[in-house]
């Protein structure tokens, strides 16, 4: 990474990338941060988020014009393929470049949003970077709840225009996102033994799905592999007797779930028809996902028998749930071409246990929108569903959508360098995934904002890749934008 260019932007990064970062885990992140400040001789500041400033002066002959902050967030998504060993709270990730391409072995990268920290770090420290003071904000936990620029202190910042280096697309610059909100249901059961007679175990497992963002690969036509999952599990229920003992699909809400596996009890007798039924299902399945998941893979194995198992009503009230939830896009923005306005994620399903040892099932979703009140209506209509088999439904706080301002002037001058440095027209837009922006404005309603950022693939899950050209050009394109400001 240290003999790619930008280099003093590659340079940090490869620094940023050996340093573990979950969500809510971004103690050694937030520490790095400020011994980075002190060891370039950088005003630093934190909050009790963990959130950090640091601020620079003015270059020479920039000291008159209003100061600008850069925005990027501290956490990273930790997703990696079922045959790779790491330990995302202890181990680095293992950056792999192929030409233009830089990835991670079987693990998600950290380039959402670690290469925005590294050019907003490079922005501070770089010789040739002329700009007005410069604050930079470096957020804690925007995959899982935005809760660093929710908590951020009021007053911290003294900006009044903000570049968010959290996007994802060449030569886009963003205005606008959609506002969200995460739902949780607990289903709580008590389990039983198996009646009289000859049981076989089976364990059903979906993989080899794609996965992605759950808001901007959301409309791609990506199979959820919970969705999968139960429908094989509702045909087999509807043709015998089946006792579902656990079930395990999906990771994080902001993730499409690539990966789902579950164990069943059915009788002995039947194993030979619900080999063919499953094998016909699995054919269909593949044939319908296949152009848009082409590694899809579904497998039935014998397992052993489980010592406990959910009842039949039981069973058929938490397939019934999962299948009546929604997933996926649910409605097209009618102002904005190709823009999804309202989408929800079934994110994950997974047997737990309290601390006393009783057994319940968890559905995790998450609900993004542009609109609102719309955003609290699938929020409803998720609750209903869930609500078929779990005694416990519960709603996170969300958050707001960014409203897009197309009058912004801190938007003309990024228009205009583009165009200045790359004879075309710069895409302006606004996405259905989630930014920290719209809770800027709550605290700072005259911030004037955009984001922008290099190009990168399937964020969110193990294929996750950064473009080291696109780099290179949004690096360029930032620096020629401080300069123009």
């Amino acid at each position: 990474m240290t003999a790619i260019e930008p280099k003093e932007v590659f340079d940090i990064f490869a620094q940023i990338n050996q340093i573990p970062r979950p969500s809510k885990h971004e103690e050694r992140i937030s520490r790095w941060l400020q011994d980075f400040a002190a060891a370039h001789g950088i005003e630093c500041v934190t909050d009790d988020a963990m959130n950090v400033v640091m601020r620079v002066p003015a270059t020479p002959g920039y000291e008159d014009h209003p100061a600008v902050i850069l925005q990027a967030h501290q956490d990273m998504v930790c997703e990696k393929d079922a045959d790779i060993t790491i330990d995302f709270m202890n181990d680095p990730i293992q950056t792999v470049i192929e030409g233009d391409w830089m990835h991670a072995k079987g693990t998600t990268l950290g380039a959402d949003d670690g290469i925005g920290m590294a050019m907003a770090l490079a922005a501070l420290t770089g010789s040739d970077v002329k700009h007005p003071a410069l604050e930079a904000l470096f957020t804690v936990d925007e995959e899982t709840g935005l809760t660093g620029a929710n908590r951020l202190q009021d007053g911290l910042l003294r900006g009044k225009r903000l570049i968010n280096l959290d996007n994802e697309d060449d030569g886009h610059i963003c205005i606008g996102c959609a506002g969200g909100i995460d739902s949780l249901g607990r289903m709580h059961y008590t389990p039983v033994q198996l009646p009289e007679g000859k049981w076989l175990a089976l364990k059903l497992r979906v993989d080899g799905l794609p996965g992605g963002h759950s808001g901007e690969d959301i409309n791609k036509g990506r199979a959820n592999a919970n969705k999968v999952l139960a429908y094989f599990l509702t045909e087999i229920f509807d043709s015998t007797d089946m006792y579902l003992a656990t079930i395990h699909g999906g990771n994080l809400r902001n993730a499409i779930a690539r990966e789902a596996e579950a164990l069943v009890c059915v009788p002995f007798d039947d194993r030979e028809r619900l080999r063919i039924l499953f094998n016909d299902r699995a054919a269909q399945v593949e044939a319908v996902y296949q152009a848009n998941n082409p590694n899809i893979r579904c497998e039935m194995q014998t397992a052993a028998l489980p010592q406990e198992v959910m009842s039949l009503p039981d069973t058929a009230r938490l397939l019934a749930a999962v299948t009546t939830c929604p997933h996926g896009m649910i409605r097209m923005s009618a102002d904005i071409p190709d823009l999804v306005e309202t989408s929800t994620n079934l994110a994950s399903v997974h047997t737990r246990a309290e601390a006393d040892g009783r057994p319940y099932i968890e559905i995790n979703t998450s609900q993004r929108s542009s609109i609102e009140a719309q955003k609290h209506q699938i929020k409803r209509h998720v609750e209903y569903a869930l609500s078929i088999a779990c005694d416990e439904v519960t709603h996170g706080d969300g958050y707001p959508g960014w409203a897009p301002n197309v009058n912004s002037p801190l938007l003309d001058t990024i228009v205009a360098t583009y165009k200045q440095l790359y004879k075309s027209e710069p895409n302006v837009l606004a996405i259905h995934a989630g930014l920290e922006c719209g809770l800027f404005l709550t605290k700072y309603p005259d911030m004037d904002m955009v984001s922008i950022g290099p190009q990168m693939y399937d964020v969110h899950s193990p294929k996750e890749r950064l473009s080291i050209s696109s780099t290179a050009k949004t690096w360029q394109w930032l620096k020629a934008t401080l300069a123009a400001l």
